[in-house]
């Protein structure tokens, strides 16, 4: 079974759309940091909050080799958490959208995607027929994207033609 960690925001952002569902569609198990769950948990009095922990395809774990988070100090404790974990447990993919968290996770050799790329795999698998509304919504409920990334993904997913 792959080994797939997430970090906080594509939980949140998939969270804020109804989709936290793919994940698990998708991947079977998600890993979530200690880190993160807690992160999560600082949302409780959100709408969109869900206990990660009463989902059985969710497993929250800690570190156990804290250590490893010497060498991601520029980033905040979820981020931290994904990466160190992820080396620790030699994951296969590490869900995670924030720049400097990419760059750090390149830099160690992790293997990566974000929000978009789990809706573009959802796509590509045929567990959703469209990027494009989900792209909105995103963007109204306050998820950042840059422009550039969503032209890519939506040439990539065939919504519009490269130009």
């Amino acid at each position: 079974m792959r080994r797939v960690i997430s970090n906080t925001t594509p939980i949140v952002a998939l969270l804020k759309i109804g989709h936290l569902h793919l994940l698990e569609g998708l991947y079977g198990q998600v890993i979530v940091p200690k880190a993160v769950w807690m992160e999560i948990e600082a949302g409780r009095s959100t709408k969109y909050y869900v206990d990660l922990s009463s989902l059985p395809w969710i497993s929250i774990q800690a570190l156990k080799e804290p250590e490893r988070l010497t060498q991601f100090k520029d980033l905040d404790s979820g981020e931290a958490e994904v990466l160190a974990l992820a080396q620790e447990i030699q994951a296969d993919l590490v869900i995670i959208d924030e720049v400097l968290a990419r760059l750090a996770a390149k830099h160690v050799g992790l293997c990566i995607t974000g929000t978009l790329g789990v809706l573009l795999r959802a796509k590509e698998q045929g567990i959703i027929s469209g990027i494009t509304p989900l792209i909105i919504q995103l963007t109204e409920q306050g998820i950042w994207l840059s422009k550039a990334l969503i032209q890519e993904i939506l040439q990539l997913s065939g919504e519009i033609k490269s130009s």
